[in-house]
């Protein structure tokens, strides 16, 4: 692999501004390829919560694949990847890699990471969480994922949501060593 290739699967949960942010700022790395899926619901809450359409994202990726494929090469462990990203991931897709369940690509993709022990990052986006959310997480991460929920830090002192949902993408960008600078570090010397 001459590119390190990322997957990035967007679901329906609420947060849709974070897959934005993170596909930005992918598509600009020379390095990178860029693997996209997106669900149906996702589509729906994208265009809900930003006016963005399947096109408008879909044009930061190299390559995007039907969340009903399931024999896309993400599905596959022989299919070498640097990592997936779940952003947002709704609690549906949480208890679907949990349980391992593979319905659709994006779940597939999933337990493809966790039986390659693959990187595997999940943006969790849901408030407050029941404790079958919470034991759903805590399989998760047993499993080897990491679970991220969708909370920005204040400390470099955002002045938009754009800013808020930057900052997660540089957390989540960290979780596979990819380099960023979407925001800055808690005490770098430019801070105010």
């Amino acid at each position: 692999m001459s590119k390190k290739r990322i997957v990035l699967a967007v679901t329906g949960a609420s947060g849709t501004v974070y897959a934005v942010q993170l596909a930005r700022h992918l598509n600009g790395m020379d390095d990178v390829e860029l693997h996209l899926i997106i669900s149906d619901s996702a589509l729906k809450v994208m265009d809900m919560e930003t006016g963005y359409d399947r096109t408008d994202l879909a044009c930061l990726a190299d390559f995007v694949y039907d969340c009903k494929d399931v024999g896309a090469p993400p599905a596959s462990g022989s299919w070498p990847h640097s990592g997936m990203i779940v952003c947002p991931c709704s609690m549906a897709s949480l208890a679907a890699v949990a349980q391992g369940l593979g319905t659709n690509l994006i779940h597939r993709a999933a337990d493809v990471c966790l039986k390659e022990r693959r990187k595997l990052v999940l943006v969790t986006r849901e408030t407050p969480l029941n404790l079958i959310h919470i034991r759903n997480m805590e399989t998760a991460t047993l499993a080897g994922a990491t679970v991220m929920p969708a909370s920005p830090g204040f400390y470099h002192s955002p002045e938009s949501v754009e800013d808020l949902a930057a900052h997660m993408a540089g957390r989540v960008l960290e979780q596979l060593d990819i380099p960023h600078n979407l925001y800055k570090r808690w005490c770098e010397e430019s801070q105010r």
